[in-house]
Order: structure tokens, then C-alpha cells, then sequence
């Protein structure tokens, strides 16, 4: 197999805790990225709905006191720091946008470049609905497909929560070219509710490892951590590198700065090894867009 050649950037995930005060949350998370800035990292990423409790596990909360436009304040946060610092910045969001005249409400992530310019955003594409994941109630589930932003420092897509469970989404950003796959993310377990299938986390953990493997990629999962009324999350942000080893992963019971140097050289020769890609059979595949297996959920109405 050839020698792996080196292509190291440093990737800061800022992992996180979240309150009621979102101004003093967005605050908090300026001053965790400040300080990857001035560790090095070259890519920061910031946890699903970083400047907000997770209000999906309640049902029908007010959509307007945690959402925010683009460009708004989160925007002229990390735009900020991102000029100051020449960093690429991931900025997940609650985000209300008028599409045809009419308020529309996303999971979104914002990205920002080394310039501080805002790129297009990705829309969460797959959107949940259990109990204390009422995801529907509040996120339009986005059609803008997925999306991949070409930067000095890497290549990358952004993928939301839910969207790590789907090994298409994965194919399809590898696909468009992406070098690293960003999962910001909000997961852990209900209190008080044991599931019987097993670990939950390491399941999450394994799932996306495996994207890594399948796709010859380099994957980061942002989680936030701590206490929100009946949810605790798991924390344990992590990087995988492209044969599923897991190069570092942050505490699972406190905010956290985990700067992770990765070598993306590691896509190339993993494939050139394995031939993962190359050896694909598109032409066997188009069962893979049918609608087969589908049903309504027993649970929720109109689900």
C-alpha cells in the first residue's frame, strides 16, 4: 500500500452546556472558540442549536423565542471571530427565514469562512419525531440537499443530529467531495428511561465511526453535555479518523475545547487500499430511492 501523505489541519469542537439566556450562552460559546482560535484549531464547530436549551423535547414551545435570522446576532458573533482569527467557523442555529413571503423555521448550520463571509446554509435534512424529540413541530425538513464548503484549510459538509443515522447522507457528501463529515449534534438519554435494546451512545458512536470507514472520510461529532429537564447528554465529542479509530474524544460531564490534529492524507490511502469508492455499484442501487418500507407511525398521529 502506498505511504500516507500528510495533510494536517487542526479541527477545534466546542463542546458545550447550554442555559436559559441565550445571549449569555452565545457569549460562553464566543469565548470557547476564542480560545481554539488561539490554540491553532483551523475549523471550530459549535453543538446543534449551540445558544438555546434543546425546547424540542417539550412539545409546541414558542418558535419565535429561539429562533433567529441569518445574517443576525449569532452571524455577527462568529463572522467577528472568524476575520479576526482566519478560521472556519460551524455556527448550528434556530433559524427563521420568509420563503415566499412566509416565516419558515430550520435547524440550520451556519458556516463562516476565514474571511468571515457566510456560505450557504445547510438545512437539517432528516428531522426526528418521538417523545422528547418533537422535532416536527418545530423544522421544516429542508430539500436544499447537501451541502459542501471548500475552505483554504479542507473540504467538508456539515450534517445535522438525526442525519448521522443515515448512511446515504454520508455517501452523498463523500460524494460531492467533502474531506471531513461535521455531525453537530444534541443526544442523550431520557432520565429515568432504560432502553431495552441496549447502549444508545455507543451505537451513535459506532454509527458514525462506520460512515468514516465506508466512505474513506474523517468524521467530528459535536455533542453538548449536562442536565436539561428530563434529557442528559452524553458529551463525549470525538474525531474519527478514516478507518473508524477514534484520534481523541472530549469528557462526557463538562464543557470542553478539544483541539484534534487530523491527516486528511489518510482519505487517499485508505482508499487507494480498500477501494471503497472506486469498487461501487451505482447500477444496482436504484432501489435505494424508493419509497419501500415506509409507514405511518403507531405512535403519533400524522407521523
Amino acid at each position: 500500500m502506498p505511504s500516507i501523505k500528510q495533510s494536517t489541519i487542526k479541527l477545534g469542537l466546542i463542546q458545550l452546556q447550554a442555559g436559559n439566556d441565550m445571549r449569555a450562552n452565545t457569549e460562553r460559546a464566543y469565548a470557547l472558540a476564542q480560545m481554539a482560535a488561539k490554540k491553532g484549531a483551523h475549523i471550530l464547530c459549535l453543538p446543534e442549536l449551540y445558544n438555546t436549551v434543546y425546547f424540542p423535547q417539550l412539545e409546541k414551545a414558542d418558535k419565535d423565542y429561539y429562533a433567529e435570522t441569518v445574517p443576525g446576532f449569532s452571524t455577527a458573533t462568529f463572522c467577528a471571530l472568524a476575520k479576526k482569527y482566519k478560521v472556519v467557523v460551524i455556527v448550528p442555529l434556530y433559524e427563521k427565514k420568509k420563503v415566499n413571503g412566509i416565516w419558515k423555521y430550520f435547524n440550520s448550520a451556519v458556516v463562516i469562512n476565514e474571511k468571515g463571509q457566510i456560505l450557504d446554509t445547510y438545512h437539517k435534512i432528516h428531522i426526528p419525531h418521538d417523545p422528547g424529540f418533537y422535532e416536527k413541530y418545530y423544522f421544516e425538513e429542508s430539500k436544499s440537499g447537501y451541502r459542501v464548503y471548500k475552505t483554504s484549510y479542507a473540504t467538508f459538509a456539515v450534517l445535522i443530529c438525526y442525519d448521522q443515522w443515515f448512511p446515504e447522507a454520508a455517501r452523498a457528501a463523500r460524494l460531492n467531495g467533502a474531506e471531513i463529515i461535521f455531525y453537530p449534534t444534541a443526544i442523550g438519554n431520557v432520565v429515568g428511561y432504560a432502553p431495552p435494546e441496549g447502549d444508545w451512545h455507543a451505537s451513535w458512536e459506532l454509527m458514525m465511526r462506520s460512515h468514516a470507514i465506508a466512505n474513506c472520510v474523517h468524521v467530528a461529532a459535536v455533542n453538548r453535555v449536562g442536565r436539561e429537564e428530563r434529557m442528559r447528554f452524553w458529551g463525549q465529542s470525538f474525531v474519527s479518523d478514516a478507518f473508524g479509530t477514534v484520534v481523541d474524544r472530549a469528557t462526557s460531564s463538562k464543557e470542553q475545547v478539544l483541539i484534534v490534529p487530523v491527516n486528511l492524507g489518510m482519505n487517499h490511502y485508505i482508499e487507494d487500499g480498500w477501494g471503497f469508492l472506486r469498487n461501487r455499484r451505482p447500477d444496482t442501487y436504484g432501489m435505494l430511492t424508493s419509497k419501500k418500507l415506509i409507514e405511518k407511525s403507531k405512535k403519533l398521529k400524522n407521523i
